[in-house]
């Protein structure tokens, strides 16, 4: 009797500690999206936007039936937001190659651009103010601990 109520003592202080480390790690998140937020909020796209956005730089290109597919949305919803992102220049509608009653809609190069170049450094830039700030131990240590859950998240799944 006394190992089951030290098994359920010990669960309990798991519990705990998960949720203790679930909401440093939800801050963490947070505080390192800010500076990738701030950016995207200058671009004044709504979610939906967004949405449709990140579908498109992750492709080749997709058609509107697809787009509509993959986020989710009305297939009205969805040409409504293509045909304003548009007209802001951030998407092209290329004819598709195999079948020229249709369209590929894909992203434009500036955005791939910025995408491929400039977001990539504005989303790692906490980390790196933190880390150059940061001791050498503490560096470690931070790299070490991250490496440690992953491995354990990843061999649990």
């Amino acid at each position: 009797m006394a190992k089951k109520t030290r098994r359920k003592g010990e669960d309990t202080e798991l519990r705990q500690l998960a949720l203790e480390l679930e909401q440093h790690l939800t801050a963490i998140r947070q505080q390192i999206r800010r500076p990738v937020e701030a950016e995207f909020a200058k671009g004044g796209l709504t979610g939906p936007q967004r949405s449709v956005m990140q579908a498109l730089f992750k492709s080749d290109g997709r058609s509107l039936k697809e787009l509509t597919a993959q986020v989710g949305l009305a297939h009205s919803t969805v040409s409504g937001i293509v045909d304003r992102l548009e007209k802001r220049g951030l998407i092209e509608r290329k004819p598709n190659l195999n079948d020229r009653r249709h369209t590929r809609i894909i992203v434009s190069g500036e955005v791939r651009d910025f995408m491929e170049k400039r977001y990539p450094l504005i989303a790692a830039y906490p980390l790196f103010d933190v880390l150059r700030a940061a001791a050498a131990t503490e560096r470690n240590a931070i790299v070490t601990g991250i490496k440690t859950l992953r491995r354990l998240l990843d061999k649990q799944h």
